[in-house]
C-alpha cells in the first residue's frame, strides 16, 4: 500500500524584518569581519530572509552603509557645548570625531569613500567651518581647511588601526624594526639615532597636537 506522501513546507512569503534587525546583523559583520565581508546576499541570509527583501529597507549597499553610518553617529555623537573661541572650537570638533571614529575603525574606511556623510555628524563640521570663517578665512577656505582636517583625522585612524591590526598576535621583530636595526649612520645619520626610539614615539597618541599645528597652518596661510 502506498504511503501518503509528508506534507509540503508552505513557501509562502519569508519573515517580514525590521529596519533595527537589518542595521544590527549588518553592525555585526562590518564590526567582525570588515566592511568587504557585507553584501546584500550575505546579509540576508543571515537575517534569514531574501536579497529582495531588503530592499524594503535598503536601495543597495551604498545606501545600507549611509545607516550604518549614521546609526553610529546617533550613539556616539552627541553636541556638547564647545569653546567660544573660535580656534578652539575647530580643535574640539574635531577631536570629538578623531575620538568617536578611533573606536570604530571600520566606519573611517567607509567615510573614506568621501560622498558618504552621516547626517548626525554634519553639526560637528558645521562647527569647524563656521570656527575657521570666524578665524578669517573665506567660505571656501573654510571648506578646504576642513577637508585637509578631515584627511587628516581619517588618515591617523587608519594607520593606527591597520598597525594594531598588524602587531596583534604577532611576537616576531616588524619589518620597519629589522630596516632600522641595519641603518647606516654615515648614510642616515638623523634616523639612526632614533631607530632605538622610533617604536615608542611613534605609538604616542598626538592627534591633538598636530591637529592644533594643522589648524595653525590652515590660519596662517590665509
Amino acid at each position: 500500500m502506498q504511503q501518503p506522501s509528508a506534507p509540503r513546507k508552505a513557501t509562502g512569503r519569508p519573515p517580514r524584518i525590521s529596519r533595527g534587525e537589518v542595521i544590527g546583523t549588518a553592525r555585526r559583520i562590518v564590526t567582525e569581519e570588515g566592511v568587504e565581508r557585507l553584501t546584500m546576499r550575505r546579509l540576508a541570509a543571515e537575517i534569514g530572509s531574501t536579497p529582495m527583501a531588503l530592499y524594503h529597507h535598503v536601495r543597495n549597499k551604498e545606501d545600507l552603509l549611509v545607516l550604518l553610518l549614521d546609526d553610529y553617529a546617533s550613539r556616539t555623537l552627541h553636541r556638547t557645548e564647545l569653546p567660544t573661541e573660535p580656534r578652539e572650537r575647530v580643535v574640539a570638533a574635531a577631536t570629538a570625531i578623531h575620538e568617536a571614529l578611533a573606536a570604530c575603525p571600520w566606519i573611517v574606511e567607509v567615510l573614506t569613500a568621501d560622498d558618504l556623510m552621516s547626517a548626525h555628524a554634519l553639526w560637528f563640521v558645521e562647527q569647524i567651518i563656521d570656527g575657521l570663517i570666524a578665524c578669517g578665512l573665506s567660505l571656501e577656505g573654510a571648506a578646504r581647511g576642513y577637508r585637509a582636517i578631515w584627511y587628516y583625522t581619517a588618515g591617523e585612524i587608519m594607520v593606527r588601526a591597520t598597525a594594531t591590526r598588524r602587531r596583534t598576535g604577532v611576537d616576531r621583530p616588524t619589518y620597519r624594526q629589522q630596516v632600522f636595526a641595519g641603518l647606516d649612520p654615515s648614510d642616515l645619520p638623523r634616523l639612526a639615532q632614533l631607530a632605538d626610539r622610533w617604536e615608542p614615539l611613534t605609538a604616542q597618541d598626538t592627534y591633538r597636537d598636530g591637529l592644533r599645528s594643522l589648524v595653525d597652518g590652515l590660519l596662517t596661510a590665509r
